[in-house]
């Protein structure tokens, strides 16, 4: 070789050392590297109701992270109104970035009060739920609209509330199979009874956008009540033919409405 193309060689070397190390080489070899990176997608918090516990979002939970989410199930006590808003909230509190909250049944409630003044949760979905408002009794409306669920409760020594196996499909998961109802009724969660004349101390949908789920053949909350809540907290409403637990029967239509909510824009 010779000493001239050494000495190209050698300057072409010296040429390509200084442009990466000012950064120009890797600029204009990987345009890639210019593009903005995507929004990040909130987080989901699914809040279970009474009688259950986080897994019976498990039809759910797949279709989210499928689609990019990353979803969290908690898991309430059911012991205490405020007890579960406490352990709600810290699991709200301790995300990074934008989250939505989900509260089925009972689980609404804790939403309502877990969420209020939470500077990330940027939206609310109801599915089923209660939507109290602050200082009102999460029974308050239980005359007003009457459902059938209350003939089939109850209680044991303590005060907590089980739900009458023999009725549990028909008025809890009538669109549910029979096989999968079966194992709903036999592992239910009791709640303690006085937690539905508890109240929170601010409703969060007063000031965080909400959706709402109605089903329109509940038998453990009226659908009724479920309209009269969403229509009282302006929702973004849709409602379906399902049973108290649509989010067990029908888990793709309830993923499609927490990702409309999920990307919702800000305002």
């Amino acid at each position: 070789m010779s000493i001239a193309r050494i000495a190209r060689i050698s300057l072409a070397g010296l040429i390509i050392a200084g442009l990466a190390g000012t950064g120009t080489l890797r600029a204009q070899s990987s345009p890639a590297s210019a593009v903005q990176p995507s929004a990040v997608k909130p987080t989901i918090v699914l809040v279970h109701g009474a009688f259950a516990d986080g897994t019976g979002w498990q039809h759910v939970i797949p279709l989210l992270e499928r689609d990019g989410y990353t979803v969290i199930a908690v898991q309430n006590p059911l012991a205490s109104l405020a007890g579960d808003v406490e352990t709600t909230k810290r699991v709200l509190d301790a995300q990074e970035g934008p989250v939505v909250a989900v509260g089925h049944s009972y689980g609404g409630a804790v939403i309502t009060g877990a969420a209020a003044g939470s500077a990330n949760v940027k939206a609310l979905v109801y599915i089923a739920a209660f939507a109290p408002d602050a200082g009102e009794p999460i029974g308050a409306y239980n005359e007003k609209y009457p459902s059938e669920l209350g003939t089939a409760l109850k209680p044991d020594a303590a005060g907590f509330i089980y739900i009458d196996r023999a009725r549990f499909r028909d008025l809890f998961a009538r669109d549910v199979s029979a096989k999968e109802a079966s194992v709903m009724a036999a592992a239910q969660k009791p709640i303690i009874g006085s937690a539905f004349g508890s109240s929170v101390e601010q409703a969060a949908w007063k000031t965080i956008p909400s959706w709402y789920l109605v089903a329109q053949e509940d038998r453990a909350i009226n659908p009724e009540l479920e309209r009269f809540y969403a229509k009282r907290m302006g929702a973004k409403t849709t409602e379906i033919k399902a049973s108290h637990v649509p989010f067990i029967s029908h888990p793709a239509e309830v993923a499609r409405l927490i990702e409309q909510a999920a990307s919702a824009p800000v305002k």
